[in-house]
């Protein structure tokens, strides 16, 4: 019901279906009487133009964010109730660590959302990202691109440390086996003989196994 005029009701979603009905010179269509408040109201039309087919990835991942951030809703809440899968919101939200440079790009359909995803964890995500558009790559190819550009990053600093990082003892390689071989993705432990703290360093290859990452850690703590 409208809050301003008795009798009269306010369309919260499906505005664009009555438009459609209007053109058609349908006067009567289906519809459900709710009662929300303002803070409702809002919600309700954003999961509303969630659902719109006309937005763009960024537009999409900045109202899954919105609805988690305003409304208290989780990944897999949002997931069931807007028939998507709990990684494809969380893939989707990522976008939204991008740089401004890269997420406009991707709002003018010069990047993909695809392609956006392969940047995410890029250590200069716009300058890969001009050579994706420049080059003309597929998502597959853009894959290829961020990985190697991790690989000689992970080397580089790798090489630095060996330079001057004392040989590791058995038990720390023989860990770093264990929870390689446990995790499925590489593990490196930097543990300074006679000091309590150090640092574990986990390599991952794609957002899916950062995903899977993100999950044990989240049901182990």
């Amino acid at each position: 019901p409208s809050p301003k005029t008795e009798g009269q009701f306010e369309i919260v979603a499906g505005e664009r279906r009555w438009r459609a009905a209007q053109m058609a010179k349908l006067h009567a269509v289906p519809a459900l009487i709710r009662e929300f408040d303002d803070t409702e109201v809002l919600e309700v039309a954003i999961i509303e133009n969630v659902q719109r087919a006309d937005l763009n990835p960024v537009e999409e991942a900045a109202a899954y964010n919105q609805l988690m951030e305003k409304f208290g809703h989780t990944q897999e809440r949002l997931a069931t109730a807007l028939g998507k899968s709990r990684s494809h919101i969380a893939n989707s939200v990522r976008l939204l660590t991008l740089p401004a440079e890269v997420q406009d790009y991707v709002r003018n359909g010069k990047l993909s959302a695809g392609h956006a995803r392969t940047l995410v964890t890029a250590e200069d995500p716009a300058a890969l990202a001009k050579q994706i558009i420049k080059k003309g790559l597929s998502v597959r190819e853009a894959e290829k691109l961020a990985k190697a550009e991790q690989d000689n990053i992970f080397s580089d600093r790798s090489k630095r440390k060996a330079k001057t990082a004392p040989e590791k003892d058995a038990d720390t390689k023989a860990l770093e086996g264990d929870l390689s071989a446990g995790l499925g993705m590489k593990v490196s432990i930097d543990h300074k003989a006679g000091k309590e703290n150090g640092q574990i360093v986990i390599a991952y290859d794609s957002l899916e196994q950062l995903d899977d990452l993100c999950r044990i850690l989240s049901v182990s703590h």
